[in-house]
């Protein structure tokens, strides 16, 4: 997987990295990734791969709506193997497992996608719309995924993990979301990470933190 720089992308990155909203900061990040092995990426697939089959062999569920089922398909275990590869290099240091991964992903439609957009974006669309001269924040969004990994040709994906095995949460999050947009044929994919955090909780934490460090630096001095 190598990381790939896009100017549409950038700019939105800018706009999302830090919007302060009052009470609340919306924070988000897309990043883009071709699908084509580098470094240690084959033998972490083959790894993926062989874990994925070792836990067919051991299923006994015949429902066609199990993961089992769904994960027999050559292209199915692909799919989720490009998507695991993409975590590993959002998170180096987190270890994901490709089929507890699978339990976390859902296939979305860009008009599902839209409505939770739509639903949880609205301050951050009205500040983009003023400060962008009246253009649309999900208009912005799609031109630039469509650029760079063909809309009408793409699969998306929603991962939503358990919170206590989230490396995606952040302290204070309101609420979170991370989508990937996947296109086979281009062998790309982009991730979209957008969260919400309360200021009132981050400050309480960044505070707890100073607090911290001012007790040990006292300790240190009683220690001498």
């Amino acid at each position: 997987m190598k990381f790939l720089e896009y100017t549409p992308l950038e700019r939105l990155n800018d706009f999302l990295s830090h919007l302060n909203l009052g009470e609340r900061t919306i924070k988000g990040c897309l990043e883009a990734y071709s699908c084509k092995h580098t470094g240690s990426d084959k033998k972490l697939s083959l790894s993926l791969e062989n874990e994925i089959l070792d836990y067919i062999g051991k299923s006994s569920d015949t429902d066609s709506s199990s993961p089992a089922e769904f994960l027999l398909s050559r292209s199915s275990r692909k799919t989720l193997i490009y998507l695991v590869l993409t975590l590993y290099h959002l998170y180096p240091d987190y270890d994901f497992s490709a089929v507890n991964a699978h339990q976390f992903f859902t296939e979305e439609t860009w008009d599902s996608f839209k409505q939770i957009f739509d639903t949880y974006m609205v301050e951050a669309s009205k500040e983009w719309t003023e400060t962008n001269e009246g253009s649309s924040l999900l208009d912005t969004l799609y031109k630039a995924l469509d650029e760079v990994v063909g809309l009408a040709e793409c699969e998306i994906y929603g991962y939503q993990p358990d919170s206590d095995a989230d490396p995606f949460l952040d302290k204070g999050a309101v609420w979170s979301f991370n989508f990937f947009f996947y296109n086979r044929k281009l062998k790309r994919v982009v991730s979209f990470h957008i969260c919400c955090l309360s200021n009132l909780v981050t400050d309480g934490l960044m505070m707890d933190e100073l607090r911290y460090e001012e007790d040990g630096e006292i300790f240190d001095v009683m220690d001498m």
